[in-house]
């Protein structure tokens, strides 16, 4: 009996261990629709008269999520797929984006390579081209330029060109630009000559960077004697290209031939430091600086001789009246003087120079001049002259003050004095224009004497006062325009006494062949008191017109064999003066044509 009730105990405890899981299993069935329950008691009356059929416990949801192994597999698959190739994907364009970048900076690379090989094929060609237009000779004498007198005459100074002799066979430099051709990777291309036309200076501004146009440019201005052009416009390509060794050797040869020591030299010093320079042109660069060394410091004074031989036709040498009638002592008789006449001259001067600092200079000239006229004696005189000036500058003004003495022997007349002196002055306004102003105070006796009793009554002060614009349009072509007025007061004002308002303007052409210069002048002049010996009753006032034409040329381009350095000039003018007043006398129109030559020297180089 102990033996049944222990296994009876035992049953009943493992029932009610057993108990606990299965209410456990229970519920999760319930919650996770593994088991379903019907409510059977509500339904058991129509059991017997409907068919009712249970519905299935198990989870169609379920077994379509986890009984399908297969279908659950592939979209596991593909969920993976997907999630692989999107990676795969994005790597991709990571890659292409990398190789892209890379192809980008090997094309990069690629056109910087060429741009090298274009600026590589670009040098040479420019080194060809100066090869081609300059050639540098090995020099064993060099005999440097003269530098021509300063002439205290602004006009005169305005009007006279100066062409420097060239180094006697020592540099060959570009003047010939005659068209050639260079061969470059086989094929021939052809250089500009001297056939083109000129280069102006308004595409020198317009391209100031222009290897090509700017060589030229300078040869051209070479060509014609512009040496201050030729040399800034090299200067500047030196600056562009530091490292062409071509265009430092042909400024070089510039500045030797313009006498510019100073700056020789030290464009020497920069080509030695040159790693392209050659053995050839170095021992070229050598002698030139010895040459250079050798003539020393400057000197202390330099002196200039000047020569000059012209004549004159006059048209009408005394100004006869229009209608050849005058006014005389208030009545109306001939004007029967000649009209028609030659005067021929001759005239030397000496001039010494002396530098004063960097930036001044001190002159003395002397001149004699002989004038000799063939019909009327008006013009037979001989005159002295003495002048004394100093260029200077203050700021940007360049002043030059001066003292001018003067006689005059006149054959038929009594002899003038003259005592001048001013001060003239100029500034420049941009690149292309300059003005210039002036003051001259000056007194004028004649000698009076017994046989010119009356010579002093001409004795008279004068002050002049000058405004001018100077205009470059191109290197050729300039423009000059003036204003003026002056105030003579004389011992005797009748006839002597007066006012002068000038206005000029002149065109200038600065021809590789010629300088030929345009101009025309109003003169309006207004007398204070009236002159008895012609007209009491009518103070005279006139106007004049001049209009005149001048050209300039060197003789040795005409003749070469008598001016081979081209430092002989020969002038020829032509003045045509039409006066209109109130007082018959001077209505007026004359004509005169004067060819002149002249030659400077420099007696100490």
């Amino acid at each position: 009996m102990r033996k049944k009730r222990k296994k009876k105990l035992k049953k009943d405890h493992k029932n009610a261990s057993i108990l606990p899981v299965l209410f456990i299993i229970a519920l999760l069935s319930l919650f996770s629709e593994t088991v379903r329950t019907i409510p059977a008691g509500a339904l058991g009356e129509k059991f017997n008269n409907i068919s009712y059929e249970l519905p299935e416990l198990n989870s169609g949801l379920i077994e379509a999520k986890l009984l399908k192994k297969d279908d659950y597999q592939n979209i596991r698959k593909k969920i993976i797929f997907e999630r692989v190739n999107n990676k795969q994907r994005k790597m991709h364009i990571k890659i292409n984006k990398i190789k892209k970048i890379e192809n980008i900076e090997k094309d990069i690379k690629n056109i910087e390579t060429q741009i090298e090989k274009v600026q590589t094929e670009i040098i040479k060609i420019e080194s060809k081209k100066i090869d081609e237009e300059m050639i540098i000779a090995k020099i064993p004498k060099i005999t440097f330029e003269e530098t021509v007198e300063k002439n205290v005459d602004q006009e005169i100074i305005d009007q006279k060109i100066v062409d420097v002799p060239k180094i006697e066979e020592t540099i060959k430099m570009a003047a010939d630009t005659s068209a050639s051709t260079i061969t470059i990777d086989g094929e021939e291309t052809l250089i500009p000559g001297s056939s083109e036309k000129n280069i102006t200076y308004m595409q020198i501004l317009q391209k100031p960077n222009d290897l090509d146009l700017n060589l030229k440019y300078a040869q051209q201005q070479g060509k014609i004697g512009n040496y201050k052009q030729t040399i800034s416009t090299l200067e500047r390509l030196n600056m562009i290209y530091p490292d062409n060794i071509e265009i430092k050797l042909y400024l070089l040869s510039v500045l030797v031939q313009a006498d510019a020591p100073n700056k020789a030299l030290g464009i020497i010093a920069e080509i030695k430091t040159s790693e392209d320079l050659t053995p050839e042109d170095l021992e070229t660069v050598n002698e030139i600086e010895t040459q250079i060394k050798e003539r020393g410091k400057p000197k202390l004074w330099n002196f200039y001789a000047d020569i000059s031989l012209g004549g004159i036709q006059n048209e009408n040498v005394n100004s006869v009246s229009k209608t050849r009638l005058q006014s005389s002592s208030d009545s109306l008789i001939g004007f029967n003087t000649p009209k028609y006449d030659r005067t021929y001259s001759g005239s030397f001067g000496l001039t010494a120079t002396r530098a004063l600092g960097q930036a001044s200079s001190f002159m003395i000239n002397a001149n004699i001049t002989d004038s000799d006229q063939e019909e009327e004696r008006s013009d037979d005189y001989e005159s002295y002259g003495l002048t004394f000036a100093l260029d200077t500058s203050l700021g940007n003004q360049s002043l030059s003050p001066y003292l001018m003495l003067s006689k005059t022997d006149y054959q038929d007349d009594a002899d003038s004095f003259s005592l001048m002196y001013g001060i003239g002055g100029y500034f420049s306004a941009g690149d292309r224009s300059s003005f210039s102003y002036g003051y001259s105070f000056s007194d004028s006796k004649g000698n009076h004497n017994s046989t010119d009793n009356t010579a002093q009554q001409t004795n008279s002060i004068g002050h002049g006062f000058t405004l001018g614009h100077d205009f470059m349009i191109n290197e050729i072509i300039s423009t000059s325009t003036g204003l003026g007025y002056s105030d003579s007061d004389a011992v005797v004002d009748a006839g002597n006494d007066y006012e002068t308002y000038d206005l000029s303007f002149r065109l200038n052409f600065a021809f590789p062949w010629a300088y030929i210069s345009v101009g025309d002048a109003l003169s309006f002049n207004d007398y204070k008191k009236e002159d008895t010996t012609i007209n009491s009753n009518r103070l005279r006032s006139d106007v004049t017109n001049t209009f005149d034409i001048m050209a300039t040329k060197a003789v040795g381009d005409i003749l070469p064999i008598f001016d081979p350095k081209k430092s002989l000039f020969m002038n020829l003018s032509y003045e045509k003066i039409i006066s209109e007043a109130n007082i018959i006398n001077y209505d007026y129109i004359a004509d005169s044509f004067s060819v002149s030559f002249s030659k400077s020297f420099h007696l100490n180089k």
